[in-house]
């Protein structure tokens, strides 16, 4: 394929796949706690010297670029705004840490707050999956044991039951935790525990979701005509790679 279709093609498909991670962002942008996604594109070496037959930097034929990729998608954990809802069964972290929720056989890690009771009194997200204190345990809150409040400590305190903290925890790195849906992180290291005095959460408010919806707007602008130029200079060189074949055949 020529070079130049190679690397059209190359751009097309990075700005593709930063048009996925937008609309992402996008379809959450009313979802609490929701962290956006960051598509990094990072220039790309010509394929010569992506198979080591050429030293980058040479100023050679083969060494005149590769086009665009994406790197990878990145996640931003800055802090989302607060809204107060005057749930008593929504709740926002003040700081960096993460509620720990059991799914299945398996625990992960959300910042989104917006619980719900069970009729059984089970504290769970809003798929139905317990949040855990910090003995591992489900919380529950239990209809006989009286009225009960969530304190800014981050624990479920009820007149006649004992106090239940949330499981509050943080990763070794932000770098560790991967997304796996449903606003849900895995952490590939063991989360530990935040110090007692960093335990601080405000009820009745959630975190809403960091997505901003005119900047991914913009960036979803400037993403299609992106798409939309590689395409075209696809074409072009398509047209004239067919116009020179047709003269070579009837010289």
């Amino acid at each position: 394929m020529p070079y130049g279709l190679y690397i059209s093609a190359e751009g097309a498909q990075a700005q593709t796949r930063r048009l996925e991670a937008i609309a992402n962002n996008l379809a959450n942008v009313d979802t609490p706690g929701f962290k956006r996604d960051l598509a990094v594109c990072q220039a790309r070496y010509a394929e010569a010297v992506e198979q080591g037959l050429k030293a980058p930097g040479t100023g050679a034929l083969e060494d005149i670029g590769g086009g665009v990729l994406v790197r990878q998608t990145k996640t931003d954990f800055s802090a989302g705004p607060l809204k107060h809802t005057q749930n008593p069964a929504d709740v926002a972290i003040e700081g960096d840490a993460f509620f720990q929720v059991r799914k299945g056989d398996e625990t992960f890690l959300t910042r989104a707050g917006n619980f719900r009771l069970t009729t059984a009194g089970n504290l769970v997200t809003q798929q139905g999956y317990s949040v855990l204190s910090e003995t591992g345990a489900p919380i529950i809150i239990r209809p006989d044991s009286g009225p009960w409040e969530i304190t800014g400590a981050g624990a479920v305190r009820q007149r006649d039951g004992d106090a239940q903290n949330f499981a509050l925890v943080k990763p070794d790195s932000l770098g560790d935790l991967v997304k796996v849906g449903e606003n849900l992180f895995r952490s590939a290291t063991a989360p530990r525990p935040i110090a007692p005095n960093e335990r601080k959460v405000a009820t009745g408010y959630l975190e809403l979701s960091t997505v901003k919806p005119t900047v991914e707007m913009n960036a979803m602008i400037e993403a299609s005509r992106l798409v939309e130029a590689n395409i075209n200079l696809m074409k072009a060189q398509d047209q004239m790679l067919g116009s020179l074949i047709g003269r070579v055949l009837r010289a």
